[in-house]
């Protein structure tokens, strides 16, 4: 059972009892060189044993990490200038997005001087994914950029033009090389990863790494050399392993016991995503709901919208069940004005406080201008989505329209919600949701879009078929296939894609295979294969027979006739890595 909701960081702030004064300089811990000159910077002194100073600069979704701070315990005191670095007694900085950016942030707030500072001192520190990345000396990414300097090495991303998928999303295993009390109970357990780049091991920082992970290859997954920690992985959303690893560095003297994994981790596990769809019924109620082909009226003659149950209640409990991921779809019911969504919001910001796995949401991300006629950017809608607890943001018919403008000029304008997103966020936070529908051919000649030879054949005998893609929750068809769309919106930035398939919908006959390899085979970003699950088999098909990174369902875990762990239960009988 989680604490009682803390006051906010700004209650927290501890009143400082003396001021001291020294010089700010750059440099490895313990190390007399120095890369850049030395700033002054006044101290307060502060100690608080229940307090963690948290440096969030404002670039995606760090309310998970605030979450799983307070749910351990302990109250934030927000970083707010260069001071307030050397004044923490314990930092975290869950460094999110573009590594450029970051540094840009860092460097003319004056912080990036106050954290070399502040780790030279060795004080207790703890980087989160990009955290770790810009400890180094520097990235390619949009780059080459200067990190901190604190850690040798370069930035490099993930090589996929050998058919490597990046990024590198999922659940995947650690080897620790180091002993270390941060990833005391660790060993043998799923941590998740959502990352392009990576840093590589070298003899000159050999020293500093306390784990690595494999893929493609075998990459820094944390370091550790005094009080100075960081991992490339996301603790905070990591479930009960992340949660006990940052206890580990909040109080690594009273860290409880270790729980063995049921199941050793060895690589990267497929995932199993649990999938809300969010609307408000005639009674304007906020409910999760079905389709059947995307219709989400009940047969019956009220023809009201089904309902399964309350959106965090039902997040809540599938984290415990053992998703891998929720997925929050705001359908229909109020998509038109997202800004304004409170509810959804609130779900988001709810969900968050007890679901420590990752969060998607979509639905309605795009440019609109409101009743009052205030324009907002599709990159506005984002960043409250992610500001509310999102990790992930979920695009769909506004990545169609971009695609079909990419594929007609050849021009990557940049204006794009896709695009912009992407660039500011990263592509990993980025899904692009296809809604395509089957459309028999006899021949692959006689369209000009991808076509797949089917295992069953169409109604007029057809061998063939096309998936033409639709806008508008399936209402609208367009003139592209979901092979080019899903080519195009991986040029234009997108990091995942959400493959859905209306004919399978609801159906409860296992997803389109032909659909998913054909998509999964074409793209060197992750595909998630959508609709038709209806039996634990039908996770194991997809699995077996396609480059699927993971397997979404939805009625069937609502309606509870197909548990979680049954469908991961009969995946490692089956020989597939998954998390249990």
């Amino acid at each position: 059972m989680p604490p009682p909701p803390l006051p906010p960081p700004q209650a927290a702030m501890a009143t400082s009892a003396a001021t001291h004064t020294f010089p700010c300089s750059a440099g490895r811990p313990k190390q007399s060189s120095q890369r850049r000159g030395s700033a002054s910077l006044s101290v307060r002194a502060s100690a608080d044993a229940n307090t963690v100073t948290l440096l969030d600069y404002g670039a995606g979704n760090v309310r998970s990490v605030r979450n799983a701070i307070r749910h351990l315990g302990f109250g934030i005191r927000d970083v707010r200038s260069p001071e307030d670095i050397l004044a923490a007694d314990r930092l975290v900085f869950p460094g999110v997005g573009a590594f450029g950016s970051a540094m840009d942030i860092l460097n003319s707030t004056g912080m990036a001087d106050a954290l070399r500072e502040y780790i030279r001192r060795d004080r207790p520190f703890l980087g989160i994914c990009l955290g770790l990345q810009l400890l180094f000396d520097s990235s390619e990414e949009n780059g080459p950029v200067s990190g901190l300097g604190v850690i040798p090495g370069v930035v490099r991303r993930f090589d996929s033009s050998k058919g490597l998928i990046v990024p590198h999303i999922g659940w995947n295993a650690l080897e620790i090389t180091k002993d270390t009390q941060l990833l005391q109970g660790a060993d043998g357990h799923h941590v998740y990863f959502v990352h392009s780049y990576h840093a590589l091991p070298s003899d000159a920082n050999r020293d500093w790494i306390s784990s690595v992970c494999n893929y493609g290859g075998s990459f820094i997954s944390s370091i550790s050399m005094g009080n100075i920690q960081a991992v490339q992985f996301h603790p905070e959303k990591s479930g009960a392993t992340g949660l006990s690893i940052l206890k580990n560095f909040f109080s690594p003297k009273s860290a409880g016991a270790k729980v063995p994994p049921r199941r050793k981790a060895s690589k990267l596990a497929k995932r199993v995503i649990a999938c809300l769809d969010v609307r408000s019924n005639d009674k304007g109620d906020l409910v999760v709901t079905k389709g059947d082909q995307y219709d989400v009226r009940d047969h019956t003659s009220s023809k009201e919208v089904r309902n399964l149950g309350k959106p965090v209640d039902l997040a809540s409990q599938y984290y415990i069940d053992g998703a891998d991921e929720v997925s929050f779809l705001n359908i229909t019911g109020f998509r038109d004005f997202p800004l304004g969504d409170l509810p959804m919001l609130e779900v988001l910001r709810c969900a968050s406080e007890k679901v420590f796995v990752p969060l998607t949401v979509g639905g309605g991300i795009r440019d609109f201008t409101d009743a009052n006629g205030r324009y907002y950017s599709s990159l506005e809608v984002a960043s409250e989505y992610f500001r509310s607890g999102a990790d992930k943001i979920s695009i769909g018919s506004d990545a169609v329209f971009a695609a079909e403008a990419f594929l007609q000029t050849g021009v990557k304008t940049g204006k794009t919600s896709l695009e912009q997103i992407s660039r500011v966020y990263g592509n990993q936070a980025v899904v692009v949701s296809i809604d395509p529908r089957r459309v028999y051919v006899h021949t692959p000649e006689d369209v000009p879009f991808k076509t797949v030879k089917v295992s069953n054949k169409g109604p007029s005998g057809e061998e063939y078929a096309w998936y033409q893609c639709t806008v508008n929750g399936g209402r609208d068809s367009r003139p592209i296939g979901a092979y080019e769309l899903a080519k195009a919106v991986e040029e234009l930035g997108a990091g995942e894609i959400l493959l859905n398939c209306i004919d399978c919908d609801g159906q409860g006959c296992g997803f389109d295979i032909d659909l998913v390899k054909m998509v999964s085979d074409a793209v060197t970003i992750p595909v998630i294969a959508s609709s038709g699950a209806g039996a634990v088999e039908h996770f194991t098909e997809v699995f077996e027979k396609t480059n699927a990174s993971a397997a979404l369902a939805a009625g069937i875990f609502h309606r509870k006739e197909v548990p979680i762990l049954a469908v991961k239960e009969h995946l490692v009988d089956a020989g597939v890595e998954v998390r249990i």
